[in-house]
């Protein structure tokens, strides 16, 4: 997939959870959607862990092979989705992040 794909979708899911929730503000929708990613975010702990079979019996006896992948983006698009309402140019930050991780590694 490519990055403007992701991007494009990202867009408008945003924009058609805007539409389902009107009314509310852009803090508002900005908090929730940071709360929502941290719920994302413990899903895919519980699945790191599942993975690892680190978790309780039941939980494991409930584990999808498949669910590792959804939950990665899961909260991807969650991020995205939160950068999207904050304005946040990912593709500069994503840029600026990997020149400086690139740089870690130069001697």
């Amino acid at each position: 997939m490519k990055m403007q794909t992701l991007l494009d979708f990202v867009s408008k899911e945003n924009k058609l959870l805007s539409e389902k929730h009107p009314g509310i503000d852009k803090e508002k929708k900005t908090l929730a959607q940071t709360v929502k990613l941290s719920e994302e975010l413990g899903e895919l702990s519980e699945e790191v862990l599942a993975s690892l079979s680190l978790q309780r019996q039941h939980k494991l006896d409930n584990m999808k092979k498949d669910n590792l992948s959804k939950e990665f983006a899961d909260v991807l698009i969650t991020a995205l989705i939160l950068a999207d309402t904050m304005g946040v140019d990912i593709r500069d930050g994503l840029k600026r992040t990997i020149k400086k991780v690139n740089n870690r590694y130069k001697p």
